[in-house]
């Protein structure tokens, strides 16, 4: 069985047990769970139940491993040929991340 719900206007394709890290979410200190109500698809295996633009009355649940976890650094380097100009900045992105243990359809 697997899913595709969106978040962050991302989409992810997800079964049970799989590990995710989707954009950063505030939670509190006793949240553990998370649920997604935006699924665009469902399937079972069998049959494939294709939302307009979602599926209604499907959720997909997750439980919160790591509330914030940064990503890779990227780096921005500007440079200008034979002006001495040159900017180096970095960035790392947030993120959470989560297991996804259940789906309703």
């Amino acid at each position: 069985m697997y899913a595709i719900i969106e978040d962050g206007g991302r989409q992810f394709k997800v079964s049970e047990g799989d590990l995710l890290r989707i954009d950063l979410i505030e939670v509190g200190d006793e949240t553990e769970t998370v649920e997604f109500d935006r699924v665009l698809l469902v399937s079972d295996g069998e049959k494939i139940t294709v939302g307009t633009p979602v599926v209604e009355g499907a959720k997909v649940s997750a439980d919160i491993l790591k509330p914030r976890v940064s990503g890779k650094k990227v780096r921005v380097f500007k440079f200008k040929r034979r002006k001495g100009y040159r900017r180096n900045k970095g960035h790392r992105q947030k993120y959470t991340e989560v297991r996804i243990t259940k789906i309703v359809a």
